[in-house]
């Protein structure tokens, strides 16, 4: 399955924040939310269109790991953390999951 690179700004559904989009960009760099729009990367071909929850971080410092959880349909997916994101609040949902 090959990436397609969409270069596209949106307004996040979750704290309504404008984002401008990169080619790359996935989730909300503020509050780390998601939407499930993609069956593969890039391709906007998804009908569930769920908000997609960010419920952990994975990884190691070369490389974090955000993971979504879909709110409507369940399915989960791993996506980079992109320089662009609120360090603090990937650090508050590492420490939620840690805390669990």
């Amino acid at each position: 399955m090959s990436f397609t690179r969409r270069i596209e700004d949106f307004i996040c559904d979750h704290c309504k924040i404008h984002v401008h989009g990169t080619g790359y960009t996935n989730h909300c760099p503020k509050c780390l939310w998601s939407k499930h729009v993609d069956v593969g990367p890039g391709d906007r071909k998804e009908a569930c269109q769920g908000m997609m929850e960010p419920v952990s971080v994975e990884g190691t410092v070369r490389e974090y790991v955000l993971v979504h959880v879909c709110t409507k349909c369940g399915v989960r997916r791993r996506n980079k953390v992109a320089p662009a994101d609120d360090m603090n609040a990937v650090i508050a949902l590492s420490e939620k999951h840690a805390a669990k």
